[in-house]
């Protein structure tokens, strides 16, 4: 959209962040800067505010009960989050609530979501990209705790979103390697992912398909990495929009505010000289379109 205005959040940039998520019982958005190992909140009246994690911190979802849910570098935790508005670096309190066996070293967790149901799934990553090795996994955890893994074989875990009547799964790898999207067949009761196929591949786009969000039209917009773009596909896999950023490295997106309208965006440093000034600022955009709100995490 022609002249599309984009706020930048003052007074944040992050090496790698990710995460965004809209807490509506708060009125906040909440996101991460995964190797600073810091969680950030911006409140309703425009005011921003970090915790520090005891290790690295890769997403978060609110949960209902209280607090958040997190991927972080050794497992899944339940979060508290010290609430002194005193304190502008507030301490993190962390519950392990599962860790996976194939959780090796070099490994942590990476890109996370709940569905409409509030399941919280999240996927692992080998850290190091430019070894290429597939041993990330995707789990969920619910009333039964932590599962065993329910997709393999991923470099980058990412792209976690459902459709409206969550009744479709999407699920990225945004590995050089890889850079697919795929859609599943998703069993709103049993939270069980089936009938996996291609939905879009951004070798014949742009970029590689990061974190991403459904809009309330059943579209999926995918944070384009290294291109420095959002790609918007229909629920029949055909790309009908494309929004340009000002940094290169898009990471993750989601819709909230009120009215569901605005669209957070994170971003990663790139490190190249084009990209300094916006590299790793998170900014807040309207694109005329609806979102979703993302149940908390129920468990």
């Amino acid at each position: 959209m022609a002249g599309l205005s984009i706020e930048r959040i003052a007074g944040v940039q992050c090496a790698t962040g990710e995460s965004p998520a809209w807490d509506a019982a708060a009125r906040a958005w909440y996101w991460v800067d995964i190797p600073a190992r810091c969680i950030w909140r911006l409140d309703a009246a425009g005011r921003t505010r970090s915790w520090q994690a005891p290790e690295m911190v890769a997403c978060v979802a609110p949960r209902a009960r209280g607090g958040l849910i997190a991927g972080m570098e050794t497992g899944m935790f339940k979060v508290e989050l010290e609430s002194s508005d005193l304190i502008d670096n507030g301490s993190v309190a962390v519950t392990l609530l599962g860790k996976p066996a194939e959780l090796g070293a070099g490994m942590r967790f990476n890109d996370g979501r709940t569905d409409r149901q509030g399941r919280f799934w999240s996927g692992t990553m080998f850290m190091d990209m430019s070894a290429g090795k597939d041993i990330g996994q995707l789990y969920r955890y619910d009333a039964n705790g932590l599962s065993a893994p329910i997709v393999s074989g991923l470099f980058t875990q990412n792209g976690l979103s459902w459709s409206p009547d969550g009744r479709t799964m999407y699920l990225s790898d945004s590995h050089p390697n890889s850079r697919l999207v795929w859609a599943f067949d998703y069993d709103v009761a049993t939270g069980v992912p089936s009938n996996r196929r291609v939905f879009a591949n951004l070798a014949e786009h742009v970029g590689r398909p990061d974190g991403a969000v459904v809009d309330a039209d059943g579209c999926y917009w995918s944070c384009a990495n290294d291109a420095g773009c959002l790609l918007r596909f229909t629920p029949e896999g055909k790309l009908d929009r494309r929004i340009d950023l000002p940094f290169l490295k898009p990471s993750m997106c989601t819709f909230g505010g009120d009215d569901l309208k605005t669209l957070i965006v994170t971003s990663i440093v790139s490190g190249k000289p084009e990209d300094a000034e916006w590299g790793g600022a998170v900014v807040l955009l309207r694109p005329g379109v609806q979102g979703l709100a993302d149940a908390p995490c129920a468990f």
